[in-house]
C-alpha cells in the first residue's frame, strides 16, 4: 500500500512520476490479470464536478487498462460509502478543501478501511489536506492574526482543524513555498492546533508506506517541510529523499 500526498493539482507533464508510481501500485493489486478499478472523487466550485473529472481520469487511463469510477461531490450530496467497495485505487482531487471534507466525511471510515487493506491513495492538494486523522481544512487567521494570504483561506476565516480520513499521523498543507502556506502550517503547530504538520511544495509528493507509518519517500522537484512541536517550541526541517 502507498499513500501519495501531492502538493498541487494534477499535472502529468510536469510530474509524470506521480501518476506512473500510483498506477503501478494500483495494477499490482490485480496482478495484471484484470482491469483495475480506480475511484476518482472530484468537486468543482462551479457546481459541475464532471467538468474536472477528465483532468484526473485521462492521465490514469493513458497508463494502462483501467476503469474509472466517478465520485462526483456536490453540495449537500455526500458520497455514498458503498461506491468505494471493490476498487483497487482511490484518487481525491484538488479544489475547495472544505467541500471535499463535506463530501467525504461520511465515507471516512470506509475509506480508512479500504486503504488499511492495501488500496493505494492519491490525494491532490485538497485531497492531501483531508487525508490525515487531524486535517487542516483552511483558514488564514489564528486568534485573529493573519498567518497566510487570504487568497489561501478556502473561504474560512480562522484556521480550522477537523477530523479527516485518518490516513496520515500529521496535518498536511499544500502549495507550501509557492503560495506561502508554509507559514500557516508553522503557525498551526506553534499555536498548538496540531503537534506536527508537513507542508508539501508544488510538483512534489510525500509518499507514506502505510496509514500511521512513519516511513516515507519524497517525490518531485520541491520540498516537504516538516514542522514539529516540542514543549513551547516548534522546529522546521526538510524531509530528505531516500
Amino acid at each position: 500500500m502507498s499513500i501519495f500526498l501531492a502538493g498541487a493539482g494534477p499535472d502529468p507533464e510536469a510530474f509524470p512520476e506521480l501518476f506512473d508510481r500510483f498506477v503501478q501500485d494500483v495494477q499490482a493489486r490485480t496482478g495484471g490479470e484484470r482491469s483495475a478499478r480506480i475511484a476518482v472523487a472530484v468537486h468543482h466550485r462551479g457546481g459541475n464536478p464532471g467538468e474536472v473529472l477528465r483532468e484526473y481520469a485521462e492521465p490514469l487511463l493513458a497508463r494502462g487498462p483501467l476503469e474509472v469510477v466517478p465520485v462526483l461531490l456536490k453540495a449537500g450530496c455526500p458520497a455514498d460509502p458503498a461506491v468505494f467497495g471493490g476498487v483497487h485505487g482511490l484518487v481525491v482531487g484538488g479544489g475547495l478543501t472544505p467541500a471535499y471534507w463535506d463530501g467525504l466525511g461520511a465515507s471516512a471510515a470506509a475509506i480508512s478501511r479500504l486503504i488499511a487493506g492495501g488500496v493505494p491513495y492519491l490525494g491532490f492538494s485538497a485531497g492531501a489536506m483531508v487525508a490525515p486523522g487531524r486535517a487542516l481544512i483552511g483558514g488564514y487567521l489564528i486568534n485573529g492574526t493573519e498567518v497566510c494570504g487570504g487568497e489561501c483561506s478556502e473561504d474560512l476565516g480562522e484556521v480550522e482543524i477537523r477530523d479527516g480520513l485518518g490516513l496520515a499521523p500529521f496535518a498536511v498543507d499544500v502549495h507550501a513555498a509557492q503560495a506561502g502556506t508554509l507559514s500557516r502550517a508553522v503557525a498551526a503547530v506553534a499555536a498548538g492546533l496540531v503537534d506536527r504538520a508537513v507542508a508539501v511544495d508544488e510538483d512534489t509528493a510525500l509518499v507514506l508506506a502505510a496509514a500511521g507509518d512513519h516511513s516515507f519517500e519524497v517525490l518531485g522537484s520541491g520540498h516537504c517541510w516538516d514542522i514539529r512541536r516540542s514543549g513551547p517550541r516548534c522546529s522546521v526541517s526538510v524531509l530528505r529523499r531516500s
